[in-house]
């Protein structure tokens, strides 16, 4: 017997809907697995970037700490390595509660929000994307402490123009405001992705404008609001370890890798050419500063050496993601050149005391190199079609860097000397030296006759005429 007639038409019906019903169900399931999926992290990436926060501390500690701190008279060298100590420790500390969502909140344009207070929102899940291949992920909290590293070396950086006469409690609470209203709108509007100097297509691959710029150009405001050292430009200040010094620079280059090549947030191809180019300008600068000094002086000397491997290291990093090693070399040159006239004709021009030329080779190398991104930049920013428009992009964040960071340090100084009354130690301590004065310490300690590189302690100081009586019978 044959079935109706109508049942021979429903049946494909029914089978063409299930077939459907079924597809959009695996699909639906298919799209949730996925969603639930938690984000894919590369443990090279991972691995590569936690090594280069590592090397990015060592910048500071002991890098810079040695390299001013050779510079200095001894009477201050253990002054300006707590300096150096105390902005790991603060800016470590506040970068967790409240910098890193300044930074890298969403908030607005000029300044993040607070929806990463003390690292609200962040945790083992959370991922940040590097700039080379965004579907490589790296944990959230390793972004939090490469970026970390970049925020205690900036404050630390302005060390060197005031060094030898602020007060150290003065120097703890300007790093702490500082931080909070310079450093952190600077690098959310440079590297945040609501900022409006991203959005406009700007290149700062490492933070020639974020670190260099701002602290080179408030360093020189906070200088001459502080006045020259007491004996400046009568009294002979030399740098009283030129092998510190050189020390301090040899591990500036080898932690700036870490800087300029961890910035990739990966491990890759783009990682590889910072390396390059890092390294490129820096033996270019240090070539070519010797040059200049053969030339102008007669002979290099080893201070220009170590001056000229930081300039050369300053300039290339806001570039080093997007020139060729070619590009560097020119970039190197170039802040050898800048660099070099201001620290010996600019500031015996002007006047100014800036200690350890900070705006010499920061401030005017990073807006060397800030420019030079965009004059030799073989990739460049989102947006922008032209060498010459990128050039135009580059001035506008270099011009409000400029002048913002300068205006709001004095303005912190001014409140600052209004709160503590001073912002110098007294002229008798500065005679004395801030290592004793400040820290009740001394980084060298004369004995009989001799020297030893001793740390004066409490404890030291307790056991020192038992010490000397017995050093005074053994050689009678």
């Amino acid at each position: 017997m044959m079935p109706p007639a109508h049942s021979t038409r429903i049946r494909p019906r029914r089978i063409a809907f299930a077939t459907a019903a079924l597809t959009l169900l695996a699909s639906t399931l298919a799209w949730a697995g996925e969603a639930a999926a938690p984000p894919t992290i590369d443990t090279g990436d991972t691995a590569w970037v936690l090594t280069a926060s590592a090397l990015v501390l060592m910048m500071t500690l002991p890098g810079l700490a040695l390299f001013y701190g050779g510079l200095v008279r001894s009477k201050n060298v253990l002054n300006v390595l707590m300096q150096c100590v105390l902005s790991a420790g603060i800016v470590g500390v506040l970068w967790i509660l409240v910098g890193y969502s300044l930074a890298f909140g969403t908030g607005n344009s000029w300044i993040g929000d607070f929806s990463k207070f003390g690292l609200s929102g962040v945790t083992l899940d959370s991922v940040t994307a590097n700039f080379a291949t965004p579907s490589r992920n790296i944990p959230e909290y390793v972004f939090v402490m490469f970026q970390a590293m970049f925020a205690i070396i900036t404050p630390a950086l302005i060390l060197g123009a005031i060094a030898e006469r602020m007060r150290f409690d003065v120097w703890c609470a300007f790093i702490t405001i500082w931080l909070l209203t310079v450093y952190c709108p600077i690098a959310h509007m440079v590297w945040g992705s609501e900022g409006w100097i991203f959005k406009s297509g700007a290149i700062d691959f490492a933070g020639g404008l974020v670190v260099h710029m701002s602290s080179g150009f408030s360093a020189i405001a906070a200088a001459i609001l502080l006045g020259h050292r007491r004996g400046f430009g009568k009294d002979a200040m030399p740098p009283h370890s030129l092998p510190l010094c050189l020390i301090g620079a040899g591990l500036l280059w080898t932690g700036w890798f870490g800087f300029n090549a961890g910035s990739a947030l990966s491990a890759s191809p783009l990682a590889a050419l910072a390396f390059t180019n890092t390294s490129t300008a820096a033996s270019t600068a240090v070539v070519a500063w010797a040059l200049v000094e053969w030339l102008h002086r007669g002979k290099p000397t080893a201070l220009g050496g170590a001056t000229a491997a930081v300039a050369g290291l300053v300039a290339i990093t806001p570039a080093c993601g997007n020139v060729s090693p070619l590009g560097a070399i020119a970039i190197g040159v170039g802040v050898t050149i800048v660099s070099y006239c201001a620290c010996t004709f600019l500031k015996p021009a002007l006047g100014y005391d800036d200690s350890l030329d900070v705006f010499g080779v920061h401030a005017l190398g990073g807006a060397w190199g800030a420019l030079a991104s965009g004059i030799f930049a073989v990739t460049l920013g989102s947006g922008v079609e032209s060498n010459a428009a990128q050039v135009m992009v580059q001035l506008k964040g270099m011009v409000f860097v400029a002048v913002f960071s300068p205006i709001a340090t004095i303005a912190i100084l001014l409140v600052l000397r209004a709160a503590f009354g001073s912002l110098r130690v007294a002229d008798e301590d500065e005679f004395q030296g801030l290592d004793l004065s400040e820290h009740s310490e001394s980084a060298y300690s004369s004995v009989s006759g001799g020297s030893a590189a001793v740390f004066e302690t409490p404890m030291h100081k307790e056991h020192a005429p038992v010490a000397l009586a017995a050093k005074s019978e053994h050689l009678a």
